[in-house]
C-alpha cells in the first residue's frame, strides 16, 4: 500500500527517534551515522540503554545529537516504554540498532502523518546482509502487502521501521501487554486498533535492516517466528491465522537459509558494504 497526500510540509513535524539497545556496540554507530544524514533532521534521538555490558552507551554519547536514557528493567518492551515516555516529539519513530535509515526517512514519516487520521505506520524493509538482496527484499514486501491486506491495515507494526503519534501512545500505553512470549510491536498495533486508532502499512517508508536473526539456533529462531501468530492468538484475533502459513514456511526454510547467510557473510558479506548508505 502506498499512501500519498496533497500536503508535504515537514518543517513543523517534531519527530523523536527511539532506539532500544542491549549490547549493540557493533551495530549502533552505523545506525546513528545514517540518522545524522537525514535531510530533515529529527527533533531528537533517544538511545535507551537496557543494561548493556559492552560499549553501546559510550558509543551513543559520542554523537552530540543523541540523548541516552537508561531502562533498568530488562527487556525490549521496557526499553521501548522508557524511550517512548521520554520522547518529547509529536511523532515517535522507532527503529532497532541494526536499522539503517535512508536519508529521506524522516521526510517520509512526516508525509504519512499529514493525514490526521493515521496514528501509527510501519513500512517496507531492505536487507543489507543477504545475497540477492533485491530479490529477498522484494519477496519480503510481497508478504507484508499480503498481511496488511488480510488484516485491513489495522493490526500490523514492525519495530525496526515504524512511527506512532505521541498522543496515540499516551492513549494506549496503560493497556499494553508486557509479559514474555509476545511480539511487543504487534501487541502495540493490536491495542491501538482496539483504542480506535488507525494503523497503516506504507511501502514508501523504507529502512535497511539485517537478517541476523536467521543465524540464531534452531530453537531460538523457531520460538521467535512462532511468536507472530501466537501474539494474535493470545488476543483472540482471527487475523493471526494468516501468519501461521508464513511462520511454518520460515521454520521449514530456516536451516538452508542460515547456511546461505553464514556462507555469504563469511566470504563477501555486508561487512564489505557500507550499510549506512546501502538503502539510498
Amino acid at each position: 500500500m502506498v499512501l500519498a497526500y496533497n500536503r508535504y510540509d515537514v518543517k513543523n513535524t517534531r519527530i523523536s527517534i527511539v532506539i532500544p539497545v542491549y549490547n549493540e556496540e557493533k551495530q549502533l554507530a552505523d545506525c546513528l551515522r545514517a540518522i545524522a544524514r537525514q535531510r530533515q533532521k529529527p527533533f531528537e534521538v533517544i538511545v535507551v540503554d537496557n543494561n548493556s555490558n559492552d560499549h553501546s552507551a559510550q558509543i551513543a554519547r559520542r554523537f552530540k545529537f543523541v540523548r541516552v536514557v537508561t531502562a533498568r528493567r530488562q527487556g525490549v518492551v521496557h526499553a521501548r516504554d522508557r524511550g517512548f515516555n521520554a520522547a518529547r516529539g509529536d511523532i515517535i519513530g522507532r527503529i532497532d540498532a541494526d536499522t539503517r535509515l535512508p536519508s529521506d526517512w524522516t521526510q517520509q514519516v512526516a508525509r504519512v502523518f499529514q493525514d490526521e487520521s493515521i496514528d501509527a505506520v510501519s513500512g517496507a524493509v531492505r536487507y543489507y546482509d543477504v545475497p540477492m538482496t533485491r530479490f529477498v527484499s522484494r519477496a519480503d514486501l510481497v508478504v507484508r502487502r499480503h498481511i496488511a491486506t488480510m488484516m485491513d491495515d489495522s493490526v500490523f507494526l514492525q519495530a525496526a521501521n515504524m512511527a506512532i503519534r505521541k498522543s496515540a501512545w499516551l492513549d494506549c500505553r496503560d493497556e499494553l501487554c508486557r509479559r514474555r512470549g509476545l511480539h511487543e510491536d504487534f501487541d502495540l498495533a493490536i491495542h491501538l486498533a482496539w483504542a480506535g486508532r488507525r494503523v497503516v502499512f506504507d511501502e514508501q517508508l523504507v529502512a535497511g535492516i539485517a537478517a541476523r536473526c536467521v543465524d540464531d539456533s534452531v530453537v531460538s529462531f523457531w520460538t521467535y517466528v512462532w511468536l507472530s501468530p501466537g501474539t494474535y492468538q493470545e488476543h483472540d484475533l482471527k487475523a493471526g491465522r494468516h501468519m501461521y502459513a508464513i511462520a511454518t514456511l520460515m521454520i521449514l526454510l530456516h536451516i538452508p537459509i542460515r547456511a546461505i547467510y553464514r556462507a555469504y557473510n563469511n566470504s563477501s558479506g555486508y561487512r564489505r558494504i557500507n550499510p549506512a548508505t546501502f538503502v539510498d
